[in-house]
This record gives C-alpha cells, sequence and structure tokens, in this order.
C-alpha cells in the first residue's frame, strides 16, 4: 500500500510542475497582450522577466520535490541491499 502512495506522489508530482511551467508560459504570454496602467502595453521586458524567474521557480520547486522522492527510493534501496546482505552467511 505505501508504494502505491509513493508511485501516485511522483505521478502528482510530475502532473504539478507541468501545470506550473504551463502556468508560467501562458503568464508570459498574457503580459505580452495585456495592456499596462492608462493603455500602455505591458511590453516584451516583462512577458521575459516572468519566463525567466517563473523557469527557475519551476526548477527550484521540481528539484526540491524529485529530490525527497529520489532520497526515498535510495533509502529504500539501501534497506533492500542491507537486508540481503545480512542474510548470507
Amino acid at each position: 500500500m505505501r508504494d502505491f502512495f509513493i508511485r501516485a506522489f511522483e505521478i502528482i508530482v510530475g502532473v504539478f510542475i507541468v501545470l506550473i511551467a504551463l502556468g508560467v508560459v501562458l503568464g508570459g504570454v498574457a503580459v505580452l497582450f495585456i495592456d499596462g496602467p492608462e493603455g500602455t502595453p505591458s511590453g516584451v521586458l516583462g512577458a521575459v522577466l516572468i519566463w525567466g524567474f517563473g523557469g527557475i521557480y519551476v526548477l527550484f520547486i521540481g528539484g526540491a520535490l524529485y529530490l525527497g522522492l529520489g532520497i526515498y527510493q535510495n533509502t529504500k534501496r539501501t534497506a533492500e541491499i542491507l537486508e540481503r546482505m545480512a542474510e548470507r552467511p
């Protein structure tokens, strides 16, 4: 049952990262087409900043989540190896 939840969490993390990345891309595109105060265009600079900082945010959050999953997987493999070593004479 525990493996089911871990696999489900991995899927949720993947979907979450894709949704965040899609939000960053669409947010940057929206800034290109939405007028700023008093009808001035927001411009390309705002979109580039959103894409740049948003991309860094996606990498940071995705990396942290996958790091946690990787630590779990490595700990699980280490425990399995130690159990096999303990069974040997």
